[in-house]
Protein backbone atom coordinates (compact mmCIF):
# COMPACT_ATOMS: atom_id res chain seq x y z
CA UNK A 1 0.00 0.00 0.00
CA UNK A 2 1.32 3.54 -0.89
CA UNK A 3 1.33 7.02 0.46
CA UNK A 4 -1.43 7.83 -1.67
CA UNK A 5 -3.50 4.97 -0.83
CA UNK A 6 -4.53 6.83 2.76
CA UNK A 7 -4.88 10.07 4.67
CA UNK A 8 -1.85 11.56 6.04
CA UNK A 9 -1.10 11.06 9.42
CA UNK A 10 -3.00 13.38 11.70
CA UNK A 11 -6.10 14.01 8.71
CA UNK A 12 -8.39 11.45 9.59
CA UNK A 13 -11.54 13.44 8.85
CA UNK A 14 -14.64 14.64 6.69
CA UNK A 15 -13.91 15.84 3.78
CA UNK A 16 -13.87 19.86 2.50
CA UNK A 17 -17.22 21.03 1.05
CA UNK A 18 -17.03 23.46 -1.36
CA UNK A 19 -18.71 26.61 0.01
CA UNK A 20 -18.19 28.62 -3.72
CA UNK A 21 -18.58 28.46 -7.38
CA UNK A 22 -15.06 28.58 -7.67
CA UNK A 23 -14.08 25.99 -5.21
CA UNK A 24 -17.50 23.87 -6.70
CA UNK A 25 -15.72 24.64 -10.08
CA UNK A 26 -11.72 23.05 -8.83
CA UNK A 27 -13.80 20.09 -6.58
CA UNK A 28 -14.96 18.84 -10.65
CA UNK A 29 -11.79 19.46 -12.37
CA UNK A 30 -10.51 16.64 -9.67
CA UNK A 31 -13.50 14.77 -10.08
CA UNK A 32 -13.08 14.80 -14.00
CA UNK A 33 -9.27 14.48 -13.68
CA UNK A 34 -9.69 11.38 -11.75
CA UNK A 35 -12.49 9.97 -13.72
CA UNK A 36 -10.10 10.21 -16.37
CA UNK A 37 -6.89 8.93 -14.76
CA UNK A 38 -8.62 5.65 -13.44
CA UNK A 39 -10.14 5.04 -16.79
CA UNK A 40 -6.38 5.13 -18.50
CA UNK A 41 -4.59 3.51 -15.17
CA UNK A 42 -6.55 2.54 -13.10
CA UNK A 43 -6.71 2.70 -9.46
CA UNK A 44 -3.42 1.21 -8.17
CA UNK A 45 -1.56 3.18 -10.70
CA UNK A 46 -3.37 6.30 -9.71
CA UNK A 47 -1.43 8.40 -7.60
CA UNK A 48 -2.76 11.26 -5.88
CA UNK A 49 -0.10 13.70 -6.88
CA UNK A 50 -0.96 13.17 -10.50
CA UNK A 51 -4.67 13.65 -9.79
CA UNK A 52 -3.66 17.13 -8.73
CA UNK A 53 -1.40 17.60 -11.35
CA UNK A 54 -4.07 16.68 -13.60
CA UNK A 55 -6.53 18.65 -12.30
CA UNK A 56 -4.04 22.10 -11.90
CA UNK A 57 -4.47 21.89 -8.15
CA UNK A 58 -2.20 22.15 -5.23
CA UNK A 59 -1.63 18.69 -3.56
CA UNK A 60 -2.64 20.31 -0.44
CA UNK A 61 -6.41 21.08 -1.88
CA UNK A 62 -6.49 18.05 -3.47
CA UNK A 63 -6.19 16.15 0.39
CA UNK A 64 -8.21 18.80 1.60
CA UNK A 65 -11.52 18.11 -0.36
CA UNK A 66 -10.26 13.74 -0.21
CA UNK A 67 -8.35 12.94 2.44
CA UNK A 68 -7.34 9.77 0.69
CA UNK A 69 -7.84 8.20 -2.39
CA UNK A 70 -10.57 5.75 -1.64
CA UNK A 71 -12.58 9.16 -0.41
CA UNK A 72 -11.68 10.70 -4.09
CA UNK A 73 -13.08 7.41 -6.08
CA UNK A 74 -15.78 7.10 -4.01
CA UNK A 75 -16.81 10.46 -4.83
CA UNK A 76 -15.97 9.67 -8.44
CA UNK A 77 -18.70 7.48 -8.13
CA UNK A 78 -21.18 9.69 -6.54
CA UNK A 79 -20.32 12.16 -9.15
CA UNK A 80 -20.69 9.60 -12.26
CA UNK A 81 -24.17 8.76 -10.53
CA UNK A 82 -25.50 12.23 -10.08
CA UNK A 83 -24.28 13.25 -13.83
CA UNK A 84 -26.36 9.86 -15.03
CA UNK A 85 -29.54 11.19 -13.46
CA UNK A 86 -29.60 14.56 -14.24
CA UNK A 87 -29.18 13.45 -18.04
CA UNK A 88 -31.46 10.96 -17.87
CA UNK A 89 -34.16 13.49 -16.22
CA UNK A 90 -33.87 15.31 -19.77
CA UNK A 91 -35.95 18.20 -17.59
CA UNK A 92 -38.77 15.52 -16.55
CA UNK A 93 -40.44 15.46 -13.68
CA UNK A 94 -40.00 12.55 -11.81
CA UNK A 95 -42.58 12.99 -8.86
CA UNK A 96 -42.81 13.86 -5.60
CA UNK A 97 -40.68 12.38 -2.96
CA UNK A 98 -41.67 9.93 -0.57
CA UNK A 99 -43.26 12.27 2.03
CA UNK A 100 -44.97 14.63 -0.03
CA UNK A 101 -47.17 11.95 -1.50
CA UNK A 102 -50.73 12.21 -0.14
CA UNK A 103 -52.73 8.71 -1.68
CA UNK A 104 -50.62 5.31 -1.76
CA UNK A 105 -50.51 3.88 -4.85
CA UNK A 106 -52.09 0.61 -4.61
CA UNK A 107 -52.88 -0.45 -8.37
CA UNK A 108 -50.85 -3.54 -9.47
CA UNK A 109 -50.47 -2.30 -12.75
CA UNK A 110 -48.96 1.16 -10.94
CA UNK A 111 -46.77 -1.15 -9.04
CA UNK A 112 -45.83 -2.81 -12.40
CA UNK A 113 -44.54 0.45 -14.20
CA UNK A 114 -42.82 1.73 -11.01
CA UNK A 115 -40.96 -1.84 -11.24
CA UNK A 116 -39.86 -1.26 -14.65
CA UNK A 117 -39.04 1.82 -14.24
CA UNK A 118 -36.59 0.98 -11.13
CA UNK A 119 -35.27 -1.40 -12.80
CA UNK A 120 -34.80 0.61 -16.15
CA UNK A 121 -32.67 2.78 -14.81
CA UNK A 122 -30.34 0.67 -12.48
CA UNK A 123 -29.40 -1.22 -15.49
CA UNK A 124 -28.50 1.74 -17.44
CA UNK A 125 -26.44 2.90 -14.63
CA UNK A 126 -24.84 -0.18 -14.64
CA UNK A 127 -24.13 -0.43 -18.12
CA UNK A 128 -23.27 3.30 -18.28
CA UNK A 129 -20.43 2.69 -15.34
CA UNK A 130 -18.92 -0.86 -17.26
CA UNK A 131 -18.47 1.44 -19.80
CA UNK A 132 -15.03 1.43 -18.18
CA UNK A 133 -14.17 -1.15 -16.54
CA UNK A 134 -11.02 0.08 -15.36
CA UNK A 135 -12.85 2.95 -13.43
CA UNK A 136 -15.52 0.72 -12.49
CA UNK A 137 -13.10 -1.50 -11.12
CA UNK A 138 -11.43 1.50 -9.37
CA UNK A 139 -14.62 2.83 -7.04
CA UNK A 140 -15.83 -0.87 -6.81
CA UNK A 141 -11.87 -1.15 -5.25
CA UNK A 142 -12.26 1.86 -2.86
CA UNK A 143 -15.91 0.36 -1.36
CA UNK A 144 -13.82 -2.56 0.05
CA UNK A 145 -10.82 -0.48 1.43
CA UNK A 146 -10.18 1.47 4.81
CA UNK A 147 -12.31 4.05 3.83
CA UNK A 148 -14.56 3.02 6.78
CA UNK A 149 -11.36 4.18 9.21
CA UNK A 150 -10.90 7.16 6.93
CA UNK A 151 -13.42 8.63 7.41
CA UNK A 152 -15.27 7.39 10.12
CA UNK A 153 -19.11 8.63 9.85
CA UNK A 154 -21.11 6.54 7.66
CA UNK A 155 -23.05 7.79 4.55
CA UNK A 156 -26.82 7.38 4.34
CA UNK A 157 -27.49 5.73 1.21
CA UNK A 158 -30.97 7.08 0.56
CA UNK A 159 -29.87 10.18 1.10
CA UNK A 160 -27.93 10.55 -2.19
CA UNK A 161 -28.41 10.92 -5.16
CA UNK A 162 -29.23 7.57 -6.39
CA UNK A 163 -31.20 6.31 -3.31
CA UNK A 164 -33.49 9.97 -3.65
CA UNK A 165 -34.53 8.73 -7.01
CA UNK A 166 -35.56 5.78 -5.94
CA UNK A 167 -37.29 6.79 -3.00
CA UNK A 168 -39.33 9.31 -5.74
CA UNK A 169 -40.22 6.03 -7.37
CA UNK A 170 -41.34 3.46 -5.33
CA UNK A 171 -41.93 5.62 -1.70
CA UNK A 172 -45.61 6.60 -2.16
CA UNK A 173 -46.61 3.18 -1.20
CA UNK A 174 -45.97 2.61 2.29
CA UNK A 175 -45.15 4.71 5.30
CA UNK A 176 -41.60 6.86 5.61
CA UNK A 177 -39.28 3.90 7.57
CA UNK A 178 -40.66 1.30 5.21
CA UNK A 179 -39.96 3.21 2.08
CA UNK A 180 -36.41 4.31 2.83
CA UNK A 181 -36.19 0.40 3.68
CA UNK A 182 -37.12 -0.34 0.08
CA UNK A 183 -34.64 1.98 -1.56
CA UNK A 184 -31.96 0.56 0.67
CA UNK A 185 -32.75 -2.97 -0.61
CA UNK A 186 -32.49 -2.09 -4.05
CA UNK A 187 -29.19 -0.33 -3.53
CA UNK A 188 -28.02 -2.91 -2.06
CA UNK A 189 -29.44 -5.71 -4.80
CA UNK A 190 -27.99 -3.59 -7.69
CA UNK A 191 -24.46 -2.55 -6.23
CA UNK A 192 -23.92 -6.52 -5.46
CA UNK A 193 -25.61 -6.96 -9.16
CA UNK A 194 -23.25 -4.50 -10.37
CA UNK A 195 -19.80 -5.69 -8.88
CA UNK A 196 -20.72 -9.01 -9.93
CA UNK A 197 -21.02 -7.92 -13.33
CA UNK A 198 -17.48 -6.21 -13.44
CA UNK A 199 -15.91 -9.49 -11.69
CA UNK A 200 -17.54 -11.75 -14.55
CA UNK A 201 -19.15 -14.08 -12.12
CA UNK A 202 -22.47 -13.50 -13.63
CA UNK A 203 -23.17 -12.20 -17.42
CA UNK A 204 -24.85 -8.89 -17.68
CA UNK A 205 -27.69 -10.72 -19.36
CA UNK A 206 -28.15 -12.71 -15.91
CA UNK A 207 -27.42 -9.27 -13.91
CA UNK A 208 -30.18 -7.42 -15.64
CA UNK A 209 -32.61 -9.99 -15.59
CA UNK A 210 -31.65 -10.29 -11.69
CA UNK A 211 -32.31 -6.77 -11.07
CA UNK A 212 -35.63 -6.48 -12.76
CA UNK A 213 -36.89 -9.52 -11.06
CA UNK A 214 -35.42 -7.93 -7.55
CA UNK A 215 -37.38 -4.42 -8.39
CA UNK A 216 -39.98 -6.49 -8.83
CA UNK A 217 -39.74 -8.01 -5.96
CA UNK A 218 -39.09 -4.97 -3.59
CA UNK A 219 -42.23 -2.64 -4.78
CA UNK A 220 -44.29 -5.14 -4.71
CA UNK A 221 -43.31 -5.88 -0.61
Amino acid sequence: MGDDDVARPGEIRQPAAPISSRQAARRVRILLAASELGAREGLARVQMHDVAKEAGVAIATLYRYFPSKPCLFLAVLEWHIEQFLGGRDGGRDVGPAADEMTEPATDVAETDVEATEVAETLIALSGKLLGSRLLASAVALSSFSEYASVVPTRIDIVEKALGQRLLRLVGGRADAETARSRVRLLVYSWWGLFVAMLTEEISTEQGEADMRLAARLIAAA
